[in-house]
């Protein structure tokens, strides 16, 4: 029986896939208010696994001071440490916490990087792991009111691990399979 279910983790392993993909969403162009989503290219079925992250430091910015903040959105005060994108000198306060937003049925911070599938909107910030909310592409938006003065852009990192689905009918089968064989020894 051992032997069995360490020849299934094999097979299971095998048949499953990761993807990595890495995508630029703009403030300005991908804003939840006048832009449109940043097209992924990655596809989900509802309930598939995924992780998503950003660098705490990758900052993007909604107007004037101070309204610079990373994926987790204008959530408490930021200062600038002289070499980030805002340009300001070390010590400048550069972000504040500005509230939320509401939106699509979404309530997040102002700021925040947000995700959607099949027009389902969730928060994801700078490190998000979970399952799809819909089935379809994975859309990235910067959550805010007005996009008329937002700037600069961040980097995500989006990795899946997926079973293709005759791999699933493979493994299905081999765990009736084993069902069956553990049964048969159970009775003698």
């Amino acid at each position: 029986m051992k032997l069995f279910l360490g020849a299934l983790a094999l097979v299971s392993t095998m048949l499953s896939f990761s993807a990595q993909a890495s995508i630029i969403v703009e403030a300005k162009a991908n804003s939840s208010s006048g832009g449109i989503g940043g097209s992924t290219g990655v596809f989900f079925t509802l309930g598939d696994y995924f992780t998503a992250t950003a660098d705490v430091n990758d900052l993007w910015n909604a107007g004037a001071l101070p309204r610079w903040s990373n994926a987790d959105g204008l959530t408490g005060n930021l200062f600038a440490t002289g070499t980030d994108e805002s340009g300001y000198a070390a010590g400048t306060l550069i972000g504040k916490n500005f509230g939320t937003w509401t939106q699509n049925g979404l309530s997040a911070a102002y700021g925040s990087l947000v995700g959607s599938i099949d027009g389902n909107y969730f928060l994801m910030g700078t490190n998000y792991a979970g399952n799809a909310v819909g089935t379809g592409e994975l859309l990235l938006w910067y959550w805010d009111s007005n996009n008329g003065d937002n700037s600069e852009n961040i980097t995500v990192s989006i990795t899946t691990t997926s079973v293709s689905e005759p791999a699933t009918f493979a493994l299905l089968g081999l765990g009736l399979l084993g069902l069956g064989f553990s049964r048969k020894h159970l009775k003698s």
